[in-house]
């Protein structure tokens, strides 16, 4: 749904209620929503898709009242890349005094850098079909379990202190 008077709009028809919903600072409206979520007693997760976003973001009145930060990396960007994104836009994050938690989150190709780097900087994570299709070593995964997985090794990996992966 494109308008955002008429998301707010149900959002303050809602008669059940969930605990927290995203709000992507990219689109349209995203204040008001953000605005129209609070007000139910909904909290906020920060959607921050790119720099523009991050800028709206830390403009926003609501910055303050949200539950975390959810910084999603695009798909196309290999490791190297997912790398520079990310430490670029948490950069800009933590300088403006943000004390939110950071969900850190990549789709395709940056999906197992930015997993990586999450389990490496102690952030947040998440992996899901939704996100990626192909295990780490690119064999395509057979279902959301494999996924969750290989995930949860490459943290175990990284919380040793010979683990090395530089954010």
């Amino acid at each position: 749904m494109s308008d955002p008077d008429e998301r707010t709009g149900l959002i303050r028809s809602w008669t059940s209620l969930p605990d927290f919903a995203s709000v992507n600072w990219h689109e349209d409206g995203a204040e008001d929503v953000a605005g129209a979520l609070l007000s139910r007693g909904i909290d906020v997760e920060a959607g921050l898709w790119h720099q523009d976003a991050v800028a709206l973001w830390l403009e926003s009145g609501h910055r303050q009242q949200c539950l975390r930060v959810l910084i999603e990396l695009p798909d196309g960007l290999d490791s190297d890349g997912t790398a520079r994104e990310a430490r670029k836009m948490l950069t800009a994050v933590h300088s403006s005094g943000n004390v939110l938690p950071v969900l850190l989150h990549g789709e395709g190709t940056s999906a197992w850098p930015a997993l990586r780097m999450a389990a490496a900087a102690g952030l947040a994570t998440r992996i899901g079909l939704e996100d990626v299709l192909h295990l780490p070593d690119g064999s395509p995964a057979p279902d959301n379990l494999s996924l969750v997985h290989a995930a949860r090794e490459i943290i175990a990996r990284s919380a040793t202190p010979h683990a090395g992966v530089d954010t």
